[in-house]
């Protein structure tokens, strides 16, 4: 029997709709990625989409092709292509009013790029959704850490009624990734570079979340997708890596989570979607050392840990890590080890961002892969010894 992934973007949108994973150029003081991570995320959800996309040119080279080839897959021919603010925005532009298409937007843009009636899912609802300020609403009061939102010009003052640590976070519709947004304050040093953030930000944001930070046992993204005919459906969880500043640093497959972590998930999906929403969405739930499980961010949107879970049966059974990777300098070493370590079995390969497509200047080559293997030990051998071979 043929492996497939246990589910695609394409099972759950209509045939009109393209999707867009990428930020909008427009700058957000939250949400600072550099161009070429944003241009490499666009290639990110190529094997599980099963859909139109619109993609980066230098993330579908030949040498993505090489890549795919290796474990029996091959670049979907349903692209739409861009390689600049003016060509991905008049592409935009033209798919939705030329083409009658729906657009699903990983994140927001705004309203001068494209109207809001031409998203596929409604925009408000997405915006509201996704709001940290508003998590209360989407948990049905449930799974809250102690928290208080305030002012941006109460920041300074409200902070000094709380114990060390604690976190802050934006409370407004502007987007966030990767644990950017997130400030974790341990001591003074701390909140002093976060106040000088917050109040940079004081032009595009009005309120701040002053939250508890949880001592997790735990650190959960729940997943769940929904359609009409689908249903909520569970598609599984990762255990999300990060440093003692919430940065992220990959996933790995959860097994045996709990199964109160899952239904607090379900009933926040189930909210969700009577909003309105449907599509594939990811929680972030913290289990602390006294079994209490919390909600600490709500992404209603697909996560970077999304394509593991739905590739699982391409996968070796045992342990997986999703990642990505950036060259040091040299692309061909860099494309060569990851050659390599496919052939082993050990890597799977979802995107590659080719730097050598740009002519005129050297821009380092991007990968984002899942390791797998039947033991943590193995994937971390593997893992070192690749990046021992792309120095």
């Amino acid at each position: 029997m043929k492996k497939a992934a246990k589910l695609t973007l394409g099972q759950l949108y209509t045939p009109s709709t393209v999707y867009s994973s990428r930020t909008s150029y427009t700058s957000n003081p939250w949400l600072e990625p550099d161009e070429h991570q944003s241009n490499f995320l666009t290639g990110r959800e190529l094997l599980i989409a099963d859909m139109p996309v619109i993609v980066h040119d230098a993330s579908v080279t030949d040498k993505l092709e090489t890549l795919f080839s290796l474990v029996d897959q091959k670049v979907p021919d349903n692209l739409y292509r861009f390689n600049s603010k003016e060509t991905y925005e008049s592409l935009i532009q033209r798919l939705a009013r030329q083409e009658d298409k729906k657009i699903y937007f990983q994140y927001v843009h705004g309203d001068d790029v494209l109207s809001p009636m031409h998203y596929a899912l409604d925009k408000d609802i997405f915006i509201a959704l996704n709001n940290k300020s508003r998590i209360e609403e989407w948990t049905d009061g449930n799974f809250m850490p102690e928290r208080e939102i305030v002012e941006i010009a109460d920041v300074d003052a409200r902070v000094k009624e709380w114990d060390f640590p604690f976190v802050l976070k934006p409370g407004d519709d502007l987007p966030t990734a990767g644990g950017y947004g997130v400030m974790i304050c341990y001591n003074d040093e701390d909140l002093d570079k976060a106040i000088k953030r917050i109040h940079a930000a004081e032009d595009e944001t009005d309120t701040i979340i002053i939250e508890q930070m949880i001592e997790a046992k735990e650190n959960y993204c729940v997943q769940f997708a929904y359609s009409e005919s689908l249903g909520v459906t569970y598609i599984g969880s990762a255990k999300q890596l990060t440093n003692a500043y919430g940065f992220y640093n990959g996933n790995v497959n959860a097994i045996n989570v709990p199964e109160k972590v899952v239904e607090a998930g379900r009933k926040i999906m189930e909210i969700g979607v009577e909003k309105g929403f449907y599509g594939v969405a990811g929680f972030d739930l913290l289990e602390d050392h006294n079994g209490d499980v919390f909600a600490i961010d709500l992404n209603f949107r697909q996560n970077g840990s999304t394509s593991m879970l739905l590739l699982e049966p391409y996968l070796t059974k045992g342990y997986h890590k999703f990642y990505s990777y950036i060259a040091k300098g040299d692309n061909t070493k860099f494309f060569k080890a990851i050659q390599t370590f496919i052939k082993k079995g050990v890597l799977y390969p979802l995107s590659y961002y080719d730097g050598d497509w740009y002519q005129d200047r050297h821009v380092n080559s991007r990968f984002a892969c899942i390791w797998h293997a039947e033991t943590e030990e193995a994937v971390d051998a593997h893992e070192a010894a690749f990046l021992k071979a792309i120095e």
